[in-house]
């Protein structure tokens, strides 16, 4: 596992690279990196990483603005000596929070879930997937999701309810909206948006054709090659199936669990 340091107390990325060797000796260690401009211009050129250790406070400044500068696709454990950051370390690509002095044992955790994520993504790009997962969990902003869909119905216009919805789902080059009476309305916006616009701990996106609400799941079945079945209240004939891929990330879900 190719791991980058970022942290700007020499002791501090000392006992992290020493943890890290112990817990896994075949780790390849990178950094330490002390500054935000300086990972920055560091991960615009080197973005092959399975891991970043990041110090929230850095010696120019709170390592949150490099996400604002270059699109970091890889997790990250977030390293502190103050817990007052963890709302915000949890909306980016947060694996774990671990207060300083970091725990040998609290960091092996980290380590060992991060390993366990993985193996439920393939070779081919895993971080980027790991990163959606992330996204997926994260805790939602007080109001950057939709509460309500306007609706065309006829002659009228209709809102309708984040909490009256079953599910979304794209058939025939069209984006259906399920309500839980069993209504469907197409409307203008792409699966990829609604991803985007609603909020993560209501709905979750099981596969590239679905989008479902937590409120609206019957039953959930295990399916084969380690997929899971999904069965809806409003309409349980709909063929809805968790990819593999995305199997630990929605029971995580499901138990209402954040990473």
């Amino acid at each position: 596992m190719k791991i980058l340091i970022v942290e700007d107390e020499e002791l501090a990325a000392e006992r992290l690279a020493q943890l890290v060797k112990e817990i896994d000796t075949e780790s390849e260690i990178q950094g330490p990196i002390d500054t935000v401009r300086a990972a920055v211009a560091h991960l615009k050129s080197n973005p092959h990483y399975d891991l970043i250790l990041l110090d929230i406070q850095l010696a120019d400044g709170k390592s949150f603005s490099i996400f604002e500068e270059c699109d970091v696709v890889i997790p990250v454990i977030f390293t502190t000596a103050y817990d007052e950051y963890a709302l915000q370390a949890f909306e980016l690509n947060s694996i774990d929070y671990l207060l300083k002095p970091v725990n040998r044992e609290k960091l092996k955790s980290s380590l060992d879930k991060l390993k366990k994520l993985k193996e439920y993504y393939g070779a081919e790009n895993p971080n980027s997937q790991l990163y959606e997962m992330i996204r997926n969990l994260r805790l939602p902003e007080k109001s950057g999701y939709k509460d309500r869909f306007l609706i065309s119905k006829g002659d009228a216009l209709v809102p309708v309810k984040v909490a009256e919805i079953a599910c979304f789902y794209a058939e025939d080059k069209e984006v259906f909206l399920l309500t839980r009476e069993n209504n469907r309305y197409i409307i203008p916006h792409s699966i990829e948006e609604l991803s985007v616009k609603l909020d993560p701990k209501l709905f979750f996106r099981v596969n590239r054709q679905f989008i479902i609400s937590a409120d609206d799941i019957k039953k959930v079945h295990n399916y084969f090659n380690f997929k899971l079945k999904v069965e809806l209240r409003t309409d349980s004939k709909l063929e809805i199936i968790v990819s593999r891929a995305k199997t630990l990330a929605f029971k995580l879900w499901m138990n209402g669990e954040n990473m």
